[in-house]
């Protein structure tokens, strides 16, 4: 008999685990993201990361010699045009070197990024303060107020993410 409570209990919790109980979008103690860094786009152009405040932000540090970086990309070019409309940017951080520009370009117009692209070329130690070491590919969830809601260290599914950012979307 105590068998047969502790087995129903157990089922009982299961189901309370996986059903209908939702996951905060972002932890209440999450940390706010330092958005005061100004990077130049691929065609020259100042961009400030905090101009994004009030949106999704999906922050990807990624390189065009990275193959885990590569294969993740895709994904996130979809998110952002399905997401977009919704309030979603991305924001692709290059972190290749200064003199590998042409290679980035050519790279986001083959895949079609379209979405901005930031050179982050010698920024290492201005952004390790605000997000850590960067091992390539390493992309943050930041909700509208600015906290990173997550934060991934290489390859991650795609769906990984586009569950973080519409949980932040709605």
């Amino acid at each position: 008999m105590l068998a047969r409570i502790a087995i129903v209990l157990a089922l009982s919790c299961a189901i309370a685990a996986t059903s209908g109980a939702a996951q905060p979008a972002c932890k209440a103690n999450a940390k706010p993201a330092n958005l005061n860094f100004t990077f130049q786009d691929i065609h020259g152009k100042s961009v400030t990361l905090s101009a994004y405040k009030g949106k999704v932000i999906l922050l990807d540090f990624w390189a065009t010699w990275c193959p885990p970086c590569r294969k993740e990309i895709p994904g996130y070019i979809e998110l952002y045009n399905t997401y977009k409309s919704r309030g979603l940017v991305v924001v692709g951080i290059a972190m290749d070197d200064a003199d590998d520009l042409p290679a980035v370009k050519q790279y986001a117009a083959q895949i079609k990024m379209d979405y901005p692209v930031l050179l982050g070329a010698g920024r290492e130690d201005d952004l390790k303060p605000a997000f850590g070491e960067l091992p390539l590919p390493t992309s943050f969830v930041i909700a509208r107020d600015g906290r990173i809601c997550a934060r991934h260290d290489g390859l991650t599914p795609t769906e990984q993410v586009k569950s973080e950012i519409t949980a932040l979307l709605q």
